[in-house]
């Protein structure tokens, strides 16, 4: 059996890469940078216990504390990429391991300035920013200082809570380590007897096989490579959990759930508003399966039929073609919005193209201030990575216009806004290829691609969403969190949203909080890709439907970055998602897809 490979990360050519150098020329110049910023970062010690002075030594501060933060935020932008393109290469897995450090190191040595300024008082505060010019723009930063002050602890509890994150962090990059470098994966087959060698950056193609063989053995040989390693895994959730707990408790808040979204300003009812009006339109994902079904001419479609190519002839699209798509889809937006995005693409190299050994699952958008954006990818030649790569560069222009427009302390818009802006460029794009015409096939491949995107977003990540608001909960009780009690919360709920159409693998399917490594540590992430794709959609019509205005609306968002608070923001481009009514179009709009995939598979 001959098995098709993927390269090594070394014979990768330079062009499908992106371009590290541009922050670092070489790791000693990181080495160096890294040196310098530890040997810096005692002079801020100048000013504890000093804040309150004058408003003219805060505006010190402040210029000093955002400086090395944006060093910083350069030094893990570069090891964090480098780790991600080869978990097996252990120079990168140090790097991020002491940037890691360093960064909680800084962390520490700052954490005195929030407890100093609640002491200096709001007033005081306000007439500095009067008085004193470098200090205007902190109106939104002391309003939403003044909002978190009752969970912002002593000056010696912050220092120690920065300084527990390095520690903290072990869980996260050893699921990480035995995910992306440790795993072993058993080729899947195909029916001819051929194989196919799977990894973190080929089972989403395998996944989307036309020979079902090659379905059933990768999705299988995925899902029990991690079922082997379910209870080391399992620790490191729970470990994780534990973590957050302790934060919550720490910061004084009622719940982690609260925890989570305080800080970010989101009402815990946005949460149990998507939950409850997913769980009303479970009947749409049940309608779908039956759909998928049918077109695919089984009489019982499995789990690793789920994601199966529908279209009779696969859509290739090379990378260059898939750019073009996306610019053209973009069009509304006006030029400057195009033509920044692909120059970025096509001349400036943001875009990690192409799969190799070693290099992560997913897909995500990176950089940090004074960096332009960067893109992780693993590109398959076909209409869903043209899709991944509308949603990162959604997310990359997004940071390209926040960071073109605001200053540092608001360069950091959230998850919450993040994922609209990504969201809205696959919509965008997807709206252009259905309106284009073309063959039935076509438009097959382009709503199986959009079905795609929900799956990912309006089935998997709010049923995440239920995950983890259980393991938290139940830790918060004291409860024991094992490997086999995950899997069977994890299989039930995915069995409520597959329904009688799918046939059950409770094991294989109940192991996929394992498979989300990149996600589950990040405390009640993953609801907002949900809420994401809900307001996406709804900005998407309004642009569409709207002209100008709304185009200058949405981008006005863009630039807002974190300078308004993320519901404000939204309501500035057009859409409120502390309202229900979003979710509940884009379950409409799902709906939609069905009924033409309905029409196009008869």
């Amino acid at each position: 059996m001959t098995t098709q490979t993927i390269p090594a990360r070394r014979d990768v050519p330079v062009e499908h890469t992106w371009d590290v150098e541009s922050m670092f020329a070489t790791p000693a110049a990181w080495d160096a940078e890294l040196e310098s910023v530890a040997a810096d970062l005692p002079a801020l010690a100048r000013f504890r216990g000093r804040l309150g002075d004058s408003a003219a030594m805060l505006a010190d501060w402040f210029d000093a504390s955002e400086a090395v933060q944006i060093r910083l935020g350069k030094l893990f932008t570069y090891a964090s990429m480098n780790q991600a393109v080869d978990a097996n290469d252990q120079t990168a897995a140090a790097r991020l391991d002491r940037a890691r450090g360093m960064m909680a190191r800084a962390g520490a040595a700052m954490a005195f300035a929030e407890p100093e300024l609640l002491q200096i008082g709001f007033e005081k505060l306000g007439q500095w920013r009067q008085s004193e010019p470098r200090l205007a723009i902190y109106a939104q930063y002391f309003d939403r200082l003044s909002r978190r002050a009752v969970h912002v602890r002593s000056a010696e509890v912050e220092e120690l809570l920065s300084q527990s994150m390095d520690p903290f962090g072990a869980m996260t990059a050893t699921h990480g380590i035995l995910a992306n470098a440790e795993l072993r994966f058993e080729p899947a087959r195909g029916s001819g007897g051929e194989g196919y060698e799977v990894a973190q950056g080929t089972i989403n193609y395998l996944l989307a096989h036309t020979d079902r063989e090659v379905r059933r053995t990768a999705f299988e040989h995925y899902a029990d490579a991690h079922l082997a390693l379910k209870s080391t895994m399992a620790s490191c959730i729970a470990a994780g959990v534990k973590r957050d707990v302790f934060v919550m408790r720490a910061r004084e808040y009622g719940s982690s759930l609260d925890a989570a979204l305080g800080p970010n300003f989101i009402p815990t009812e946005v949460f149990h508003n998507l939950i409850a009006v997913f769980r009303k339109h479970l009947p749409v994902w049940h309608r779908y399966w039956r759909a998928r079904r049918k077109a695919l001419g089984l009489e019982k479609l499995h789990l690793y039929d789920t994601r199966a190519q529908l279209a009779r002839s696969q859509t290739h699209l090379s990378f260059g073609q898939a750019v073009e798509m996306i610019a053209q889809g973009m069009r509304p937006l006006g030029s400057e919005y195009v033509s920044v995005m692909r120059d970025g693409v096509l001349e400036q190299r943001w875009v990690d193209i192409y799969p190799n050994k070693g290099k992560r699952m997913g897909a995500f958008s990176t950089g940090s201030y004074g960096t332009h954006p960067y893109i992780f990818m693993s590109f398959n030649d076909d209409i869903f990575s043209m899709s991944t790569l509308a949603h990162e560069l959604g997310h990359s222009m997004h940071s390209y216009y926040t960071r073109k427009t605001q200053p540092f302390v608001y360069s950091r818009y959230g998850l919450f806004v993040a994922e609209v802006a990504s969201n809205f460029n696959q919509a965008m794009v997807r709206a252009h290829l259905l309106n284009s015409g073309g063959d039935p096939a076509f438009q097959i491949a382009v709503i199986e691609e959009a079905m795609a995107n929900f799956y990912r977003y309006f089935f998997i990540m709010p049923s995440l969403a239920r995950f983890e608001l259980a393991v938290h909960e139940k830790a918060e009780r004291g409860e024991a969190l094992t490997a086999d009690s995950m899997i069977g919360l994890m299989a039930d709920l995915l069995g409520e949203v597959y329904g009688d159409e799918v046939v059950s693998d409770r094991e294989r399917s109940g192991i996929t909080w394992a498979e989300f490594h990149t996600h589950l540590y990040s405390n009640f992430y993953v609801y907002q890709y949900a809420t994401g794709i809900a307001g996406a959609h709804a900005l998407a019509a309004r642009v569409l439907s709207g002209g100008q205005p709304a185009a200058d609306a949405y981008l006005a968002f863009l630039k807002a970055g974190g300078a308004l608070y993320p519901l404000d923001a939204l309501k500035l481009a057009g859409v409120d998602l502390s309202s229900p009514e979003p979710v509940e179009q884009a379950f409409a709009t799902m709906e939609r897809y069905v009924a033409r995939l309905e029409e196009l598979t008869q």
